[in-house]
């Protein structure tokens, strides 16, 4: 790879690594908004790794072609290597032989626990990466990446310029709604400064029950970091974005501008519902519920979520797919009633806490669990507070406040909302309209926001499809365009990993705020981890 124009631009050709929901969504965008292809996947389970190939690589009436499909990401980067081994021997034998061709980048979607290795394993390869968010589960792990990717040299340990493209699945950044919003706010000023900004998730009843409860998300890390850092990080880069970040990237590398930093962090939060305390009386002992006696009177029974509200009526994609990743299969070749006892066999799966080890217990999701005797321990109910100071250095920037609230038990599903408060005025918004109030004017001016194509109506308001979109042509730009990583970095994705590595740091700080029940004093708390890891990285 090089920043060569290339005089016949060829078709950009991508690995996914993970052929779960976030997989299929790139993959989607990836095929339907992009000139790239998606030619290779690395995925452990049979029936995953085939449909997805089915529909994203070697299609239906086809099979797979050698180097498009593999068990893990690791039996692809075997072959990977052994391939460039290959071309290196061709070459230098002058032989004109036909071999597989290799992928330009890799989108990495697997759980995030494995985020840090498999990047630590491909960075060697230098290709582009877009790895889904969080990018690791730890701050020291997220620096881990950052030394990776661009490694410090010298005795000032001034990073590396980077090498290859990196973005992260922040894809509230790229939806067109928020594109707008942020144009409106820093761009056009609608409400002069920015005096306070009031952003909330609402994450939805029946949706935190089955990611957050039973699902892969129900436990913190050993740090206590929870469903902040899983489910809402991208929402704490979205503040981080309308309130620190220049306008535009490119104009503030040239013009040396840097972000508009936070002073203090806190938090507030706590597990309030789902709790063995708050247990109705008539479940009894029962701890799965298609053996609960309270079953049909429960919102949360599984039963009736997973099959009647969903499989019953036809549905065999999320979240029923979450639950058995081969319903489909079941459905359309033996029907209906075999699929709903396959459902059911899956939901009556449980454990004992007394005779089970922990370890198995963590080890899966438990769908059919009572949610008031499953095993988890995230917030479902959250607040995070953020500080600026007033900047006396141009260009000037006010004092300004934020507030993010993640909430459980709600009727919207993931449709956030917000209003944000200037000096001429006031913005609201949710995810359909954007409402400007403006003071002088005593008018109202309310934007319907085009909406994206029913195809990516669910993909984040069609936030996957534009981060996707903007990373494969940042690539495109620096393979064959000939335009430099930074460059593209800034023009296309519109975020450095420097940004995305501070972002989560933010998370870090919050969580750390929550559990001492203290105020983070950003500056100094980041310098002090800065210093940390670097004296570790030494040892």
């Amino acid at each position: 790879m090089g920043n060569t124009p290339s005089s016949s631009p060829r078709q950009l050709r991508f690995l996914v690594i993970g052929a779960g929901a976030r997989g299929n969504a790139y993959a989607r965008a990836v095929t339907t908004a992009t000139t790239g292809v998606i030619h290779a996947v690395a995925e452990p389970h049979n029936f995953k790794r085939r449909q997805f190939g089915r529909n994203y690589i070697w299609h239906r009436e086809g099979a797979s072609s050698e180097g498009q499909e593999f068990a893990d990401w690791r039996e692809w980067m075997n072959w990977e290597i052994e391939r460039r081994k290959r071309v290196s021997q061709n070459d230098s034998s002058n032989t004109s032989a036909t071999l597989p061709a290799g992928v330009d980048g890799v989108f990495i979607c697997t759980l995030d626990e494995t985020h840090v290795e498999i990047i630590q394993a491909l960075a060697p390869l230098n290709l582009h990466i877009l790895c889904e968010k969080p990018l690791a589960l730890s701050l020291n792990d997220c620096l881990t990446v950052y030394r990776t990717l661009q490694p410090p040299q010298g005795e000032s340990q001034t990073p590396t310029p980077p090498s290859n493209i990196f973005s992260i699945g922040h894809v509230l950044r790229y939806s067109h709604h928020n594109i707008l919003l942020r144009k409106l706010l820093l761009l056009d000023r609608a409400i002069g400064d920015i005096v306070s900004l009031e952003h909330c998730e609402p994450v939805g009843w029946w949706h935190f029950a089955h990611s957050y409860v039973r699902g892969n998300w129900r436990r913190a890390t050993p740090a206590g970091d929870g469903s902040l850092l899983t489910k809402s990080c991208h929402d704490i880069d979205f503040i981080l974005w309308m309130l620190c970040s220049p306008p535009s990237l490119e104009d503030a590398r040239a013009n040396a501008i840097s972000p508009h930093l936070p002073r203090s962090i806190s938090s507030a939060g706590t597990m309030s519902q789902f709790r063995r305390s708050r247990k109705p009386p008539a479940a009894g002992d029962a701890t799965n519920c298609l053996t609960c006696p309270a079953e049909r009177d429960c919102n949360y029974s599984a039963r009736r979520f997973y099959n009647d509200r969903n499989l019953a009526k036809g549905n065999v994609s999320w979240p029923v797919n979450i639950v058995c990743p081969d319903i489909e299969d079941v459905f359309y070749a033996q029907g209906r009633s075999a699929a709903e006892s396959h459902l059911l066999s899956r939901l009556a799966e449980d454990y004992d806490r007394g005779s089970t080890p922990d370890s198995a217990i963590a080890s899966r999701p438990w769908y059919g669990r009572c949610v008031y005797e499953a095993d988890n321990d995230v917030c479902d109910d959250q607040v995070v507070t953020l500080s600026w100071d007033d900047e006396s250095t141009l260009p000037h920037r006010i004092a300004k406040t934020a507030s993010f609230h993640m909430i459980a038990p709600t009727e919207r599903v993931c449709e956030r909302r917000g209003r944000v408060y200037g000096t001429a005025g006031e913005i609201a918004y949710d995810s359909n309209t954007i409402s400007v109030y403006n003071f002088a004017s005593a008018k109202t001016t309310v934007i319907n926001v085009s909406k994206p194509p029913p195809d990516q109506m669910e993909s984040h308001g069609g936030g996957d499809f534009g981060l996707a979109r903007q990373f494969v042509s940042a690539v495109e730009a620096v393979e064959n365009g000939g335009l430099d990583v930074e460059t593209a970095q800034a023009r296309f994705v519109g975020c450095t990993l420097e940004e995305a590595i501070r972002s989560h740091a933010v998370v870090f700080a919050a969580e750390e705020a929550r559990r001492e029940e203290k105020v983070i004093k950003w500056e100094s708390w980041w310098e002090e981890k800065l210093r940390a890891s670097a004296a570790a990285c030494k040892a």
